[in-house]
């Protein structure tokens, strides 16, 4: 039996990939080593957070599933950094860890056109450098047109808890043993990385009167832009946070060598931006205290997740480190800390669209693509998804651009700069995050997915009925003067020549203070996008003239046939990134370590003088 599309590994990356591929008409099938892992959570226990909020319905709006599985599924939610600019607020939910993958498989199960099956991948078979079948362990070859590797942290994985060493994936599950070397020998660089996970703690183990409570908003919210909030606002689940201590770090500091990491035994790389609670002792000596949060993993059990004190520390010395905290005095650890290395493939050898440079038809997703987070994971597998059945039309991929998504400014970092750490999203990643808010996802990238193919027709619509009232609220700001009596009720002394619109400028005026006085008729999400508009118009348009600029490079496309050797003066530098990469315009060159501006107008001129003749 052949297939249009096969994904390998239902993590985050494969079911959004399997699910968009299926939804867009492609005869589908995930191959998975264990059913009852899909949609798996073996790290937090959360969907969101700062950025990744953001990208969440940034997947939403382009058809995906994590938003509304969410939404589905969590007993606590939050918008982070609320009392900050609206560039860096987005969503984090507390997910069940039992009801989530549940959820997550029903929507598989329902999904037209996809197949799902238990087995272990150990190779792929090529034909003139395109991908033709996949062999299983035991030795079943199926065929496909196009293949999508999302295979996690499953590749040839070693488990570390201080000198132990165990071969396996996370859970203890099997490891994939094959895979990675097969590819290594059909040309892909293969890198080793690392990643972790803290304890679980027993509940009732634990005193929390110790602790700070950490709510949930008293405000509905959804990650989806298609679903109702249906939970109860008044039974969200509370977290706490804790803080690390002087003996806490004493007794980490003083076994250091005995962390797999600082002994010598961990070779793959760690993320910087999510470090092992000794590393972050050793790279910041001067912080007396570290931020811990203890969450719960599921209504279904009584293990909390210890947030920010991952480690590869022996049993024994994290038995010590716990107990050290206030409030884990006598805690029952269930589940210890470990750390786990795996091979990832180098994103370099991947295009913007997560087809593989090396085999045609061959794309790639999540963890091995050098990325670390299940929402990083997810938005890669969507795009890999919508972009093989693109391929399958015979039509163009679709390419998000910096400016348009932070999924495109995740690819765009990984197929220019590369990584050898797990890449994690960052708001300060993002040039223009500005306009890349958590607020206005919809709006940026509905039209792209209806162009493709990958919304309903109904959910489009929806989009235009949300612009269309913007706009009508912005038109009435604009032509509105307030009396002189409204504006005395406001507070504001001027004069009451000035419209709504100009007054929504000011820094001591905004919509929430002109409701009380003249009832504006119009949902709340769109009086908040159209206020941001407002307040923030000069920081806006700014940011849309350096788009502007960056588009003007984008558009100047580099052949992928240019001899870079032929080009004079180039730094050497320069010209080995350039190869390697092979840039697809002067935008996406400019953005590559190592490659300076003199470069830039060095192979602008080549363009314009060899090129010219086949514009």
């Amino acid at each position: 039996m052949k297939y249009d599309c096969i994904v390998v590994g239902g993590g985050h990356a494969g079911c959004e990939a399997a699910h968009i591929a299926a939804f867009m008409g492609q005869k589908t099938l995930l191959i998975t080593m264990n059913i009852k892992n899909i949609a798996d959570m073996p790290c937090n226990p959360s969907i969101g957070g700062t950025a990744k909020g953001i990208i969440v319905r940034e997947i939403d709006a382009l058809g995906g599933l994590m938003g509304r599985v969410a939404d589905k599924s969590h007993f606590q939610i939050k918008m982070l950094n609320s009392a900050k600019g609206p560039a860096v607020r987005s969503l984090r939910a507390q997910a069940d860890k039992v009801t989530y993958p549940q959820n997550m498989l029903k929507e598989l199960q329902n999904t037209t056109n996809l197949e799902i099956k238990e087995g272990m991948v150990e190779d792929i078979t090529i034909e003139d450098n395109k991908i033709k079948s996949v062999v299983l362990e035991d030795g079943t070859s199926i065929e496909t047109s196009t293949l999508i590797l999302t295979t996690g942290t499953y590749l040839k994985a070693n488990i570390l808890i201080g000198s132990e060493n165990t071969e396996g994936g996370p859970h203890g599950e099997a490891r994939s043993n094959n895979l990675s070397d097969n590819l290594k020998k059909h040309g892909f660089h293969i890198q080793r990385l690392k990643t972790g996970t803290p304890q679980r703690i027993k509940r009732d183990s634990i005193d929390f009167s110790k602790m700070k409570e950490e709510v949930g908003d008293q405000e509905y919210y959804t990650f989806s832009w298609d679903t109702e909030p249906s939970y109860d606002i008044k039974m969200q689940q509370k977290c706490y946070l804790l803080y690390t201590n002087a003996n806490t770090h004493k007794i980490i500091l003083d076994n250091l060598d005995k962390s797999a990491m600082y002994g010598g035994y961990v070779t793959g790389i760690g993320p910087r931006y999510c470090p092992s609670i000794e590393d972050k002792l050793v790279r910041f000596k001067d912080k007396e205290r570290h931020q811990l949060f203890l969450e719960p993993e599921s209504m279904y059990y009584d293990e909390w997740y210890l947030q920010g004190f991952s480690t590869s520390m022996p049993r024994d010395i994290q038995e010590k480190m716990v107990h050290s905290l206030s409030g884990l005095e006598n805690a029952i650890i269930s589940k210890y800390a470990y750390a786990i290395e795996y091979d990832a493939i180098d994103p370099l050898q991947i295009k913007p669209s997560l087809e593989s440079k090396v085999i045609e038809g061959l794309f790639t997703a999540g963890q091995i693509n050098g990325t670390s987070g299940y929402e990083e994971a997810a938005g890669q597998g969507l795009i890999a998804g919508i972009n093989a059945s693109l391929k399958l039309q015979q039509k163009e991929p679709l390419i998000l651009k910096r400016n348009d998504a932070y999924i495109g400014v995740l690819i765009d970092d990984l197929v220019t700069k590369g990584t050898n750490e797990p890449y994690r999203m960052l708001t300060s990643r993002a040039e223009y995050r500005l306009i890349l808010r958590h607020d206005n996802a919809d709006i940026r990238l509905r039209d792209y997915a209806y162009s493709v193919g990958s919304i309903t027709k109904e959910q489009y619509e929806n989009t235009q009925k949300k612009k269309q009232l913007m706009q009508e609220l912005t038109t009435f700001l604009k032509n509105t003067k307030p009396s002189k009596e409204q504006l005395e009720k406001w507070n504001l002394t001027l004069t009451p020549s000035k419209s709504l619109y100009e007054l929504l400028k000011r820094p001591d005026f905004n919509l929430e203070k002109l409701n009380q006085n003249m009832t504006l008729s119009y949902p709340k999400l769109i009086q908040e996008q159209v206020e941001i508009a407002i307040k923030y118009e000069g920081y806006i348009n700014k940011t849309y003239r350096d788009v502007e600029k960056m588009l003007k490079l984008e558009a100047k496309k580099i052949p992928q046939d240019i001899n870079y050797d032929k080009i004079k003066n180039i730094a050497s530098e320069a010209k080995q990134k350039l190869k390697q990469i092979r840039p697809e315009s002067l935008g996406q060159a400019a953005r590559i370590s190592g490659v300076n501006p003199s470069d830039l107008s060095i192979i602008a001129v080549y363009l314009k003088k060899e090129y010219s003749k086949n514009e």
